[in-house]
């Protein structure tokens, strides 16, 4: 658990990933452009001294995931979030198969979600009750702008879609992660569009809709859907490495969401690879709303705030029960290998980071 002024901060990052990005596994151009779009993203935001090389970055491999979420306790969970793009990738960039086997090893650690596309028809909804029966996900990430054969997008809201979010209802899968952020060369950026959020929110107020990377850059397009739909959420991935290097924009994101959804519906998520939580944690509690926006907002980045955006909501979202996760990391095996069993028996802070 992140410690911040003697207050114990459990976090749960929701949007991590798991990914070959090889030129081995290359299948398609578009496979190198996807990868040199994320590397990008990652100099741009991440601190100098911080940044990895390319070749590392297109497999970085499970030991060095577990250790960059877990050995200084920057984050406590997190969440697969797949992408399957097997149009561009061989054996697909990051799928549920791949992350499956580093969530079996450390189960209590890792959540592990499924995908679904509807260009697939019969075949996808037998594949995601193959995924359910085998791995009983509790959530669906949905890439809308994905390239399938001559399609290059789908909208939440087709008729064909709206076939595999009642099979979600069905199966109990309650958590539907959708991508809706800034376009990843060379997919298009109007298929990420926000847009289609509100009529399958309105539509299936059963089902949780987690837009990912708050639809930058359309906030304002998902803060208006956000505010009118109770089932529509926003996750922070994209939009919290903003609090290292343009922090008056984080804090007006952040007040944005705030004022428009309130604290409940605001989750964080690094978005591994691309950024890491090892430093991104620490910017994020440590970052400050301008004086100008809580004038304006009426809002705070304030202790129990912070609670709520760094795990508590996500834990609502997914039947995580903080308490008693607190109590099987005191032994489990991440806190053995790192010893955090100290930190999470007294709260005293975790190792630092060499």
């Amino acid at each position: 658990m992140y410690q911040q002024n003697g207050e114990e901060i459990f976090v749960i990052d929701g949007h991590v990933h798991l990914w070959d990005a090889t030129e081995e596994n290359i299948d398609h151009r578009g496979g190198e452009e996807f990868i040199q779009c994320f590397y990008d993203y990652h100099t741009t935001f991440t601190p100098e001294d911080r940044q990895w090389d390319l070749d590392e970055y297109r497999k970085y491999g499970p030991d060095r995931m577990v250790d960059d979420l877990f050995a200084t306790a920057a984050a406590d969970m997190a969440i697969f979030q797949p992408t399957y793009l097997t149009d561009f990738y061989t054996e697909g960039f990051n799928t549920t198969e791949q992350n499956a086997e580093l969530a079996a090893e450390y189960p209590e650690r890792f959540v592990l979600n499924g995908t679904f596309d509807p260009r697939d028809g019969d075949e996808g909804l037998e594949y995601l009750d193959e995924l359910h029966d085998k791995y009983d996900i509790p959530g669906v990430k949905l890439y809308t702008a994905e390239w399938r054969g001559d399609s290059k997008g789908w909208r939440l809201d087709d008729e064909e879609a709206f076939e595999f979010l009642e099979k979600c209802l069905e199966l109990g899968i309650e958590n539907i992660h959708a991508h809706k952020g800034p376009t990843i060369r060379p997919l298009n950026r109007d298929a990420f569009d926000v847009g289609d959020i509100d009529d399958a929110a309105s539509s299936f107020p059963e089902l949780n809709f987690i837009v990912e990377h708050v639809g930058l850059p359309r906030l304002d397009d998902f803060c208006w859907i956000g505010t009118q739909e109770s089932n529509v959420y926003g996750g922070l991935a994209v939009a919290a490495p903003f609090a290292q290097n343009r922090p008056g924009k984080f804090s007006e994101i952040l007040s944005e969401l705030l004022w428009w959804l309130g604290e409940d519906r605001v989750l964080f998520g690094s978005d591994y690879a691309i950024w890491n939580p090892d430093w991104l944690v620490e910017e994020v509690l440590e970052a400050e709303l301008t004086q100008e926006h809580r004038a304006e907002y009426g809002v705070e980045w304030d202790v129990e705030t912070k609670k709520k955006v760094m795990g508590e909501n996500i834990a609502d979202l997914y039947d995580i029960d903080i308490e008693a996760k607190r109590e099987t990391f005191r032994n489990d095996d991440i806190s053995q290998e790192f010893g955090l069993e100290d930190h999470y028996a007294s709260g005293d802070p975790a190792p630092a980071d060499d």
